[in-house]
């Protein structure tokens, strides 16, 4: 065996046996102890201060540098009780991380010492040098100047002794630079296209927040063998590795005993986390080996893609105390299950009503069929747009794969709604005039008998409605969900105002407004409908049948992203004021560039493997065939040597075979990026990327795939897929 991968075996086994500690007192007497939520605001902020954040929060309305002053000063004075030492404003740039820049909270005094100072103006503002961070061009490289600016809607919260403040980041010319920003502007859009459409139907609705509960999937490995391979450590994922002989067809990991060793790392995260206020409510195995889940309780959009990023860091952190690697990647090993982020998106106004629930009465009924039929015409109308969003090197691996959604967009809406929705289209053969109120009712009061248990689920569906919401499945388990949830939740607030003034048109023509709204959700539903599947979005029928309807997939990754500058999306996203022209320009520039980037990098890393770790150990197993087949020879003779060493021949003639395929397609490989990074522009160096490079990556991912299956255990250089996904 190589020394490298036995050093890592060897280390691996040296901690298996290590035990930790967590928290063993009851959740409630420490949950959320390290954020400031309204409790903490409430005690350690004047009635002044705590009204005007409120008021912030609830209404949009700024705070006072005067009021903001009041603030920090309450904050810090929490902050340094509880052990903080520093603060940041903790943003979301264009690279699907976060970013902190640490400010110490002390002040040199007068007499040489120090004192702790947090002043307003460092509260509300800061300015972090915005140079390094992807910008699509919205400033030059020599311009370092950026903004983060207090979001007062998400509480701050201490990790490591550091008060993190969460932030929009801007770029000078007041243009965002960050996730964040668009998917507020989103939400505040939606609230108001949500807040009109209900109060027809209720006037004492005065807001509706988005609700959100991100289910994240993730993979657990040793940290020594995680570090044994290149491939994991620079690109978190293998780009070769044979499939094991057993991985998840037996289907035996999922829903089973959670391993004891990862059970210690989830009792420690799951401690931090409910101390920063974060309701995990959900663990389990999920469908590979060594692939875990967790789900936190439904939390106000906003507030739940900031835990669910907090928790990616608290993850990374704990697991490294355990000896262990957290992998977000979506497909970090081939043949198996990979992972996402299933969004559970829902509408709640504020009198507690989900507008995605079915109703006890006809008019809740008619009600709760306008919104859900509003986001199926959003999605079926942007669906493209919205499967771009997900789009990503690496979702491109995953989506259609192992338990994955296909990469085309559909809506399953079981098969209940499915004959409520069949029953109002059928209303369209009579005459709106003659329309019988009994017929009318009859479909409105089938609604009634939905409940989440009667709508089945679909795995194979992008979006799916799950009884009284949508589960967004296509979305990558690395990313920042914002990047995806700001273009449904625009979407679906372009719909709902259109619905609304289709419905206002039908009144001021003489229909009543339960006839109103019959006939614009049954029009919804006859626009719409190419979006809904019930069946197999696996199946190559649906894939013919996608395109009949004009559904199109994604099959290239810089392709899809030139949704982004479609009229269409300009349009979208310009009239709300989501995103200026330039910010949906810089947006495509920013996607086309880390597509590049994090292909190179896989490129480079394959190219390195293939020559310094896997060829040279070809050659070594094929050197010491020869030396058999020469000692057969040498001891037997001619008579018998042809035909006891005809086996060791055509080894070594399928090895040299292998080693020539590699040489000459790794060489492939270096001169297509090399033409590739010549390319200017970064949407052509992509496709370029996409079109010439990802071949040759396949290609020799193949050729050694094979040879780990002829060449001596003993010398094969890298951990194998059976160690890496049955180290327990």
């Amino acid at each position: 065996m190589s020394s490298f991968r036995k050093r890592a075996l060897d280390e691996f086994s040296s901690h298996k046996s290590e035990r930790f500690h967590y928290e063993k007192q009851p959740v409630s007497q420490y949950f959320g102890q390290n954020v400031f939520d309204i409790e903490k605001m409430r005690r350690y902020l004047s009635s002044e201060a705590f009204g005007v954040v409120q008021q912030a929060i609830n209404e949009g309305v700024k705070i006072d540098r005067k009021i903001a002053d009041q603030i920090a000063s309450g904050m810090k004075a929490w902050a340094v009780e509880r052990g903080a030492t520093h603060y940041t404003h903790w943003f979301h740039p264009l690279t699907d991380a976060t970013a902190e820049k640490h400010e110490a909270f002390v002040d040199p005094s007068k007499n040489g010492g120090v004192f702790e100072n947090f002043k307003g103006d460092a509260l509300v503002q800061q300015e972090p040098d915005a140079s390094s961070f992807p910008n699509g061009g919205l400033r030059n490289t020599f311009e370092a100047r950026g903004y983060s600016a207090w979001d007062p809607t998400s509480p701050a919260f201490i990790i490591d002794d550091t008060l993190c403040i969460p932030s929009v980041f801007v770029a000078y010319t007041g243009e965002s630079l960050d996730m964040k920003a668009p998917h507020l502007k989103s939400l505040q859009q939606l609230d108001k296209a949500a807040v009109d459409l209900a109060r027809m139907f209720n006037p004492s609705i005065s807001s509706v927040n988005v609700m959100l509960g991100i289910e994240q999937e993730y993979f657990v490995v040793d940290e020594a063998l995680f570090r044994a391979r290149p491939d994991l450590m620079l690109c978190n994922r293998t780009l070769i590795g044979h499939t094991s002989a057993k991985d998840q067809q037996l289907e035996d990991h999922y829903f089973g005993a959670i391993p004891s060793r990862v059970m210690c790392f989830m009792k420690d995260f799951e401690t931090e986390a409910f101390k920063l206020g974060v309701v995990l409510k959900t663990r389990h195995n999920e469908v590979a080996p060594n692939q875990f889940e967790f789900a936190p309780y439904f939390a106000e959009a906003n507030l739940s893609i900031d835990h669910n990023l907090m928790m990616m860091i608290l993850m990374r952190k704990i697991a490294k105390k355990h000896k262990l690697k957290v992998i977000f990647h979506e497909k970090p090993f081939a043949g198996v299950n990979g992972s996402g982020k299933h969004c559970n998106w829902s509408m709640v106004t504020n009198t507690g009503v989900n507008l995605l629930s079915p109703g006890k009465t006809p008019v809740n009924n008619i009600q709760f069929l306008s919104f859900f039929i509003s986001v199926i015409r959003a999605v079926y109308e942007h669906n493209y747009l919205l499967m771009a969003s997900t789009a990503s090197l690496g979702n491109s691996y995953r989506l259609g794969g192992s338990e994955a959604p296909p990469a085309i967009m559909s809506v399953f809406v079981g098969k209940t709604l499915t004959e409520v929705i069949d029953s109002i289209e059928r209303m369209a053969i009579t005459d709106d005039s003659a329309l019988n109120e009994d017929v009318k009712l009859n479909i409105v009061n089938k609604i009634p008998e939905i409940l989440p248990d009667n709508t089945d689920r679909n795995r194979t569906s992008p979006f799916a409605f799950t009884g009284n919401r949508f589960e967004f499945r296509a979305v990558g388990s690395s990313v920042n969900v914002a990047s995806s949830m700001f273009v449904l939740n625009t979407a679906v607030a372009q719909q709902l105002t259109r619905f609304k003034s289709l419905v206002e048109k039908e009144m001021s023509q003489g229909l009543s407004k339960e006839e109103a709204f019959l006939k614009i959700i049954r029009q919804y539903i006859t626009e719409s409908k190419d979006i809904l599947f019930e069946g197999n979005g696996y199946s190559q029928e649906w894939h013919q049948e996608a395109s009949r309807r004009g559904l199109k997939g994604i099959s290239d990754v810089p392709e899809a992203f030139k949704v982004f500058l479609d009229k269409k999306t300009r349009d979208l996203m310009v009239e709300t004021q989501v995103l200026c022209e330039r910010e949906l320009e810089a947006r495509y520039e920013v996607l086309n560039e880390l597509f590049i980037k994090k292909l190179q990098i896989e490129a480079r890393v394959l190219g390195d493997l293939s020559i310094n770790h896997i060829i040279p150990t070809a050659i070594k197993f094929q050197n010491s065939l020869i030396q058999n087949v020469l000692g057969i020879k040498e001891i037997f003779g001619d008579p018998e040597f042809r035909q006891m060493s005809e086996r060791q021949i055509l080894s070594i003639r399928k090895i040299s075979g292998y080693i020539q395929s590699l040489r000459e397609d790794t060489h492939a490989l270096i001169q297509a990026r090399k033409i590739a990074n010549a390319i200017s522009s970064y949407p052509e160096r992509a496709q370029s990327y996409s079109a010439n490079v990802l071949p040759y990556m396949s290609k020799i991912r193949t050729t050694v795939d094979k040879l780990e299956m002829v060449v001596d255990d003993e010398l094969w250089p890298l951990p194998k897929y059976r160690e890496l996904l049955f180290w327990r």
